[in-house]
C-alpha cells in the first residue's frame, strides 16, 4: 500500500509538473515605443499574445504606438501568456463645449473650461458688457453650447470691454488671460469659411 501511494505520489508530481511547465518561462520584451503591428510580432515570435486593453492620447507621440504593457520588461513568464498593451489613440480626443457664451463672467469660463481640460488661447475684446464672455471661437470659428471640439485646441473667449482699452482694466494687468497657448489649427477640425 505505501509503494502504491508513493508511486501515485510520484505520478501526479511529474504529470503536475509538465502540465504546469513548472521551471520554463520566457523573458519579456520591452514593446513600449514600438508601433503595435511591430510589438505583435515581437510577442508572437516568443510565443506570447498581444492584447490591446486600452487606449489613450498623448499629442507628442505617433498614432499607434505601445504606450505601457503588462508585465512589465524583463519578468518571466510561460509561453501563451496575454501581454497587456495600452495604445496611443488615432484621433485628438474631443469634449463638449459648456453653455457659456453670454452667460457668464470670464473668471467663471476661464475655470469651467480648465476643469474639463480644454486650453485657453488669448482673448479678443468687443464692444459690449465689461469682462462678459459674448462667444466663444476655436480655430479661428465660432463655437456653440454643445459642440464637440478637439481637447487640444486652444478656446478663444470673446470678452466684452464696453469699449475701452483691455489694457486699462485692472483685472488684467495681475490675472493671467491664457494659458500661453498659441492658437493652431488641429488636424480633423478646420475653418468653415
Amino acid at each position: 500500500m505505501v509503494l502504491v501511494s508513493i508511486a501515485l505520489f510520484a505520478g501526479l508530481w511529474i504529470w503536475m509538473t509538465r502540465y504546469t511547465m513548472h521551471g520554463e518561462g520566457v523573458d519579456v520584451p520591452d514593446v513600449k515605443g514600438m508601433m503595435l503591428g511591430d510589438a505583435e510580432y515581437a510577442l508572437e515570435k516568443l510565443e506570447l499574445v498581444a492584447v490591446v486593453v486600452d487606449s489613450a492620447y498623448v499629442r507628442e507621440q505617433p498614432a499607434g504606438i505601445v504606450l505601457e504593457q503588462t508585465p512589465a520588461p524583463a519578468g518571466r513568464v510561460k509561453s501563451g501568456r496575454e501581454i497587456y498593451l495600452t495604445v496611443n489613440q488615432k484621433q485628438t480626443p474631443t469634449n463638449i463645449i459648456p453653455d457659456i457664451a453670454g452667460n457668464c463672467s470670464r473668471r467663471e469660463a476661464e475655470a469651467r473650461l480648465r476643469a474639463l481640460g480644454f486650453k485657453i488661447g488669448p482673448m479678443e475684446f468687443v464692444p459690449g458688457d465689461p469682462d462678459w464672455v459674448i462667444a466663444l471661437k476655436v480655430n479661428g470659428r465660432e463655437v456653440y453650447s454643445g459642440e464637440r471640439v478637439p481637447c487640444d485646441a486652444a478656446v478663444v473667449l470673446v470678452v466684452g470691454n464696453s469699449g475701452s482699452d483691455p489694457a486699462d482694466d485692472d483685472w488684467t494687468m495681475d490675472s493671467p488671460q491664457t494659458d500661453d497657448v498659441e492658437e493652431e489649427p488641429v488636424e480633423g477640425y478646420e475653418e468653415e469659411l
